[in-house]
């Protein structure tokens, strides 16, 4: 069951956006840890950058979708319930993720910068409301991470049904039946 294959753009900004999500996420786990000083301020830096890249593949992909609406799913019943349900999450999350880091960083007294090119900055340096949107950010990141473990998981089981599911979002459409 092969089904229509997505366009080769939303292929691209799928897996653009999937490998700027897997390395926020490994990023924004690892820095915590590093010690004050140049070496954790750049990853802060990079974090802070690759958010807001996430949020301008999100806002293509967004684009994108209003004019090529996505294949029809291959799944019925309550798989189909709960990709539909995976999807909404994804995006949602996608989007309020990044946008509560940068309303946190937004109320702190340092520059925000998108790769060097310092962004204006929605609030004042103010710790509660940094520390609530940091809290946020953690929150639904951690929530992120938990629906892309079950996207990640659903991919991984049309793989070894090898139902055409996942080559329809393959470059090139590798795992062919």
């Amino acid at each position: 069951m092969s089904g229509q294959r997505y366009t080769l753009p939303a292929i691209v900004l799928h897996w653009a956006q999937a490998v700027v999500v897997i390395w926020l996420l490994w990023l924004g786990w690892t820095m915590v840890d590093l010690p004050k000083g140049a070496e954790r301020s750049a990853a802060y830096g990079l974090h802070k950058s690759l958010g807001l890249l996430a949020l301008i593949l999100l806002g293509a992909r967004m684009a994108w979708r209003l004019g090529h609406p996505a294949p029809r799913l291959q799944v019925s019943g309550w798989e189909a319930k709960l990709a539909t349900a995976a999807h909404h999450a994804l995006y949602a999350l996608l989007l309020l993720a990044p946008l509560a880091g940068f309303l946190a960083s937004s109320f702190t007294p340092y520059a925000i910068k998108f790769f060097g090119f310092e962004l204006p900055k929605l609030g004042w340096p103010d710790e509660a409301l940094n520390g609530a949107f940091k809290l946020a950010h953690v929150v639904l990141v951690w929530s992120l991470a938990g629906v892309v473990a079950l996207h990640i998981a659903g991919g991984l089981k049309h793989a070894l049904l090898r139902d055409g599911t996942l080559q329809r979002m393959l470059p090139g459409g590798l795992f062919k039946n």
